[in-house]
């Protein structure tokens, strides 16, 4: 983990890998897109977000001694909408946060693997030793709740309605859920 953790990027670092893909991607590259899309929604959610005072104090009151290690990349649309709020509120809080990049050393997302795939975001809790702790991602309960409701029948909920769906309570939600339930696993 302490290979992972150094090669890892700052936040800062993250966004600025996420405004050079767009500015060095030609517009042909089939992620092109994405990356344009991801990181409006990361600057949207960054512009949005609000620090939650109350949630701050849970997070001291634990005496979290750990460190945040985010597993992701900027096209990603859960990431893009939970990455910058997870950020945000630890770094508030005084608590290390890193970004990893899933597709520049896949062995590490390979260890965190969500019904065997390498869905993203994933953070992992580490304690103050570099230790997994627990994990979280790739998106809240919520969400997880409208991919089940897609998967169980896209005939009566259709791609494009889910997407809209989870995009929209994204927008409304400002990474709120997903630092809660963060919160329980620190």
């Amino acid at each position: 983990m302490q290979q992972y953790w150094q090669t890892a990027l700052s936040f800062e670092e993250y966004m600025d890998v996420a405004q050079r893909r767009v500015t060095e991607t030609p517009s042909t590259d089939d992620y092109f897109q994405y990356y344009e899309l991801g990181l409006h929604r990361m600057e949207r959610t960054m512009k949005t977000f609000k620090l939650d005072e109350e949630l701050l104090e849970n997070l001291k009151a634990k005496n979290f001694k750990g460190k945040i290690l985010i597993i992701s990349e900027p096209w990603c649309g859960d990431a893009s909408a939970t990455v910058p709020a997870v950020a945000l509120f630890f770094e508030a809080a005084g608590v290390e946060v890193r970004v990893f990049l899933r597709d520049s050393d896949t062995t590490l997302i390979d260890q965190f693997l969500t019904n065997g795939t390498q869905s993203i975001p994933k953070i992992l809790v580490l304690d103050e030793f570099l230790d997994v702790k627990d994990t979280w991602g790739p998106r809240p309960q919520y969400g997880n709740e409208l991919l089940a409701k897609f998967k169980a029948d896209e005939k009566s909920y259709p791609r494009e309605e889910f997407y809209n769906d989870l995009q929209v309570y994204y927008a409304k939600n400002r990474g709120q859920d997903a630092i809660n339930e963060i919160l329980k696993l620190v």
